[in-house]
């Protein structure tokens, strides 16, 4: 039988705070009466947050530890978590008790009222405006481009159902957009909870500037593999279309004005936007065209489609099917 809840912390160089929040989650899980375990994933700590997950690990069964070799980021770390943990329902929460355990029975009772997956908003950040103010305007920017109605984004207190988890893939810095890939894997059933947000007392933040540039740079790759993804010539190809007619309208127009009025071409600026403009549409029309080609090689190796639930009779032909 799967147990209620598996909680995934992502640990970074925060043995000061191992202990501490592994006490107030077990505690406030058996206040709850919640079953539960714990999954600490060190992503390459260079103290000794592995020695105290070690010893967590030995004291209560319903912990347990991954560690890497290596620093290799929170996508990572949540990817392997995802990938070990038996849960039906999954908590994600940080490890430097800015998040507050107390708020995963609300977390867990919203999915349990029928969301896919619920996101914290960190809604009074305890955070200096070096960190608040990039932060409000990256969200904007990802709530305009995703369609989704999120107010926090990065907040790394959510709670999924299993089958969200499995299904979606995990890397690069691909776990600020969470909310979008389980949405492009058809989980519309999308909520918010106000969460407490506590002030840091161990430690110091593993994050600076450059995550909102390379925030950004995901929010492109991850909005054209959602939109595009499975169809790369629908976007390269109206690219290429548009520019291609648009070159070939520029040189006709200076061809008949050549022939029409004799006027001279070599030196017009025209000539050449209008061939670079055709030479850019058929190579985005190609590059199209090769990308179809690959994705229609991997998709013979997996289907294109998740079936959400199957309905089969005693004679063995399904009578309704559903996908997503």
């Amino acid at each position: 039988m799967l147990p209620v809840v598996g909680i995934i912390v992502p640990v970074f160089d925060e043995a000061g705070t191992i202990s501490t929040l592994a006490d107030e989650i077990r505690d406030v899980c058996d206040e709850a009466g919640l079953t539960f375990q714990i999954w600490f994933v060190d992503d390459g700590s260079s103290d000794d947050s592995w020695s105290e997950i070690g010893r967590r690990c030995a004291a209560d069964k319903r912990f347990h530890g991954i560690r890497f070799r290596r620093n290799y980021g929170k996508s990572a770390a949540l990817a392997a978590g995802f990938e070990h943990v038996n849960a039906s329902i999954v908590v994600t929460m940080d490890a430097d008790l800015q998040d507050d355990p107390q708020e995963i029975p609300q977390l867990v009772y919203a999915i349990n009222q029928g969301l896919d997956l619920v996101s914290g908003w960190k809604k009074s950040r305890k955070d200096p405006l070096s960190k608040t103010l990039p932060s409000r305007f990256f969200n904007l920017v990802t709530r305009i481009v995703s369609g989704i109605p999120l107010h926090d984004f990065n907040c790394g207190l959510k709670a999924y159902r299993l089958e969200v988890v499995k299904s979606i893939k995990v890397y690069g810095e691909m776990h600020r957009y969470i909310p979008l890939l389980a949405k492009w894997e058809g989980f519309y059933r999308i909520g918010e909870l106000q969460v407490k947000h506590r002030p840091r007392q161990h430690g110091r933040s593993k994050f600076g500037l450059e995550r909102y540039i390379r925030g950004c740079l995901d929010l492109v790759t991850v909005s054209f593999l959602t939109r595009f993804g499975a169809r790369p010539m629908h976007f390269f190809g109206s690219m290429g279309l548009l520019a291609f007619l648009g070159g070939f309208i520029i040189s006709l127009w200076i061809t008949i004005d050549k022939l029409v009025y004799d006027n001279p071409v070599g030196d017009r600026p025209a000539l050449l936007l209008g061939a670079l403009l055709i030479i850019v549409g058929v190579q985005a029309m190609c590059t199209g065209f090769l990308g179809d080609l690959i994705l229609r090689g991997r998709m013979e190796e997996r289907q294109p489609y998740i079936i959400a639930e199957l309905h089969q009779n005693a004679a063995g032909s399904p009578d309704e099917t559903e996908h997503t």
